[in-house]
């Protein structure tokens, strides 16, 4: 059994099938691991939810952004915008048995993976952590908004999901604003402060840090006991400069690369 990690698919169908077949990936016998943003911007955003939703207890997912947002147009939230290209998805006869399987997903999502030389700890994300959060606080936060979105009022979190504010976590928040910092750093995050601030407009690589600002993943505590996976970042080209910090996004749906990792021993696949 081998249990691969791949980046940002976007609704890039052809290339996900394209790439499992490089390493002839079996759902009987492997495992695949999501970090997020399946659908959207993509073509084929129908066929790949529905692909990923029928291999069952063999994928794993994390939302993303453009997942959640999806979920906001299809409950009334928010409005379809000129370069989401989900209406395929949102007219499909399925649509409502899709929506239900993306809105049980996770947020963060933890597990050992048993290599030659041991087992290795992995949490993946889709986009980063606050500084001062550690393993189990990621993990909890993100069950208080898996929990309201599976929940009965998940549509009035849709509703207020938007927005960057508040831009720092304290415990002390509280309601919506609780809530949509939580989904921001999971989902959203690139730039942050020392003191967790985010900087959510800037979306170039590592160069274009603002002054007093720098990758999340400079001011995170949880490696090396766990190593990170992330999607999110495609300016990196998947390029960290962080040991046990693993960025999967390569841009695929931009014209480069679809890109995914074999967790036992680290080897990466790209089409």
């Amino acid at each position: 059994m081998s249990t691969y990690v791949i980046g940002d698919i976007q609704g890039c169908y052809k290339p996900l099938r394209k790439l499992l077949a490089t390493v002839d990936f079996n759902p009987l016998r492997d495992r695949l691991w999501c970090v997020g943003d399946l659908i959207n911007r993509g073509p084929k955003s129908l066929d790949t939810l529905r692909y990923l939703r029928d291999l069952d207890k063999a994928v794993t997912v994390v939302l993303g952004n453009h997942d959640l947002h999806f979920l906001a147009i299809y409950h009334g939230a928010c409005p379809n915008r000129g370069r989401d290209t989900l209406q395929e998805l949102l007219d499909a006869p399925d649509c409502e048995a899709l929506s239900h399987w993306l809105r049980h997903q996770s947020l963060a999502h933890y597990d050992c993976v048993e290599q030659a030389e041991g087992h290795q700890n992995y949490l993946m994300i889709h986009a980063g952590i606050a500084p001062k959060w550690t393993l189990q606080k990621t993990l909890e936060l993100a069950a208080e908004v898996e929990l309201t979105l599976q929940g009965p009022d998940f549509r009035d979190f849709l509703a207020n999901m938007y927005g960057d504010t508040p831009r720092r976590w304290k415990e002390k928040l509280t309601g919506h604003e609780r809530l949509r910092c939580i989904t921001n750093y999971l989902t959203r995050m690139r730039f942050c402060d020392e003191r967790g601030n985010l900087n959510l407009q800037v979306k170039e690589g590592l160069t274009a840090a603002p002054e007093g600002f720098r990758p999340w993943f400079e001011f995170e505590q949880i490696t090396p006991e766990t190593n990170i996976l992330f999607g999110h970042w495609a300016a990196l080209e998947g390029k960290t400069n962080r040991a046990h910090v693993y960025g999967m996004d390569t841009g695929c749906v931009w014209g480069r690369e679809l890109s995914m990792m074999r967790l036992e021993d680290h080897q990466l696949f790209s089409v």
